[in-house]
């Protein structure tokens, strides 16, 4: 599994505006390819969102960043300074304490 977090300011837009533009695309984001989860984040004090994805595979998160919906996004003009971090996923402790990594059968 991997971990894709992203980080970004906004920039002429309220976060009202943002909420109503993240459940717009969010149904988008449900149909990607190899996406488990998406968590959307909002600190409005310190003016930071974003999300953290959780993908199959490290093709996936390749296929997502080349994908027009990212391209979409990250040309938003209202979603300034975007930071991504990708992490890879330790599956074995990340069981033992509920994580995302789904059960072995």
């Amino acid at each position: 599994m991997e971990i894709l977090i992203i980080n970004f300011t906004l920039d002429g837009m309220t976060e009202q505006e943002y909420r109503q533009v993240c459940n717009d695309v969010a149904p988008a984001f449900a149909a990607v390819p190899g996406l488990q989860s998406k968590v959307w984040l909002a600190d409005g004090e310190a003016n930071v969102y974003g999300g953290v994805y959780a993908f199959e595979s490290d093709a996936d998160v390749e296929r997502f960043l080349s994908s027009q919906l990212f391209a979409d996004i990250a040309a938003h003009p209202s979603l300034a300074d975007p930071v991504a971090r990708r992490f890879h996923v330790l599956e074995e402790p990340t069981r033992v304490t509920n994580g995302l990594v789904p059960a072995t059968a």
